[in-house]
């Protein structure tokens, strides 16, 4: 049984910044040193969306078109975490933020690249 826990998400204005955290563990342990990791979000009355992605070394990550290089992932593998660091926050980046983690070492884009997924943490950007 794989856990992918979040944290970080918040209520910030419009302009600044959050840290989302994806703890992973498990058992028997989950180590999520060899597989990609990736953060979708969903808004309300809408699909749930790729955000970022990066492969199981950290050495290649994807970004969504609206991240604009305002974002940026990462992972520690030794503390089997991953994070999102948001910048320059949007009101149209409000959405409950969700952590995922596939059974391949490349990342992809689709919902079904991705086999375990956390609760979500809730976003929120005031204007």
């Amino acid at each position: 049984q794989v856990h992918l826990v979040e944290s970080g998400g918040g209520l910030v204005q419009a302009g600044g910044s959050l840290r989302l955290s994806c703890s992973a563990s498990g058992r028997p342990p989950f180590t999520i040193g060899v597989y990609a990791m990736a953060w979708f979000r969903q808004a309300p009355g809408k699909e749930r969306d790729i955000v970022a992605a990066i492969t199981w070394n950290g050495r290649s990550t994807y970004f969504a078109d609206f991240v604009n290089g305002r974002f940026t992932i990462s992972r520690d593998n030794v503390k089997n975490t991953v994070y999102l660091q948001m910048d320059n926050l949007k009101p149209e980046d409000t959405a409950v933020y969700y952590c995922a983690a596939s059974r391949d070492s490349w990342y992809g884009t689709a919902l079904n690249d991705y086999h375990y997924w956390g609760q979500g943490t809730q976003v929120t950007v005031s204007s």
